[in-house]
């Protein structure tokens, strides 16, 4: 799988490869950076900036269009409605105390902690969920990336440094 990726992606230049990869859910910052620096071997700087632009550039268009998608959806196909009905009013009910209590501060928390399903995407997709205002949200999220993008780089430079990795 990772050849099948590499591969594919070394058909764009290199920035737009770390953008990509930045943009992708699954991959997001967490895949970008590390293949940034160990694969192209790109600068330090450069592949923090790359990434963290390309993980960046879905989140308006999420947050701008999941709401209208999500009542498009539901209006055309009543399980769905029922579904997420069901998935979001659990989830604002086990969890609306304390993303209130904590409301920005969460938000920044939860994308900027490098973890499979945190990152931008999982943040768009919370700041929907608990009705964050959408230049609010695009603004904390924006941070929480900035920040994971330092812990991510931070981590990968110094395991190459720690494990001998050129």
């Amino acid at each position: 799988m990772r050849e099948s990726i590499e591969s594919f992606i070394r058909n764009f230049p290199e920035p737009l490869a770390v953008m990509l990869l930045g943009t992708l859910p699954i991959f997001e910052l967490r895949g970008a950076i590390p293949f940034a620096l160990g694969v192209l071997d790109m600068p330090v700087w450069q592949a923090y900036v790359w990434a963290v632009l390309g993980n960046l550039l879905p989140v308006p268009f999420i947050l701008l269009f999941l709401g209208p998608v999500t009542s498009w959806a539901e209006g055309h196909w009543p399980g769905l409605h029922r579904f997420l009905e069901r998935l979001f009013s659990h989830t604002r009910r086990r969890h609306t105390g304390r993303f209130n209590r904590w409301r920005d501060l969460a938000l920044i928390t939860f994308v900027a902690i490098p973890l499979p399903i945190t990152g931008a995407w999982s943040g768009a997709l919370a700041a929907f969920v608990f009705g964050v205002e959408r230049r609010k949200a695009f603004g904390l999220i924006t941070v929480g990336v900035l920040i994971a993008g330092v812990i991510v780089t931070l981590v990968v430079v110094g395991g190459s440094s720690l494990f001998g990795v050129a």
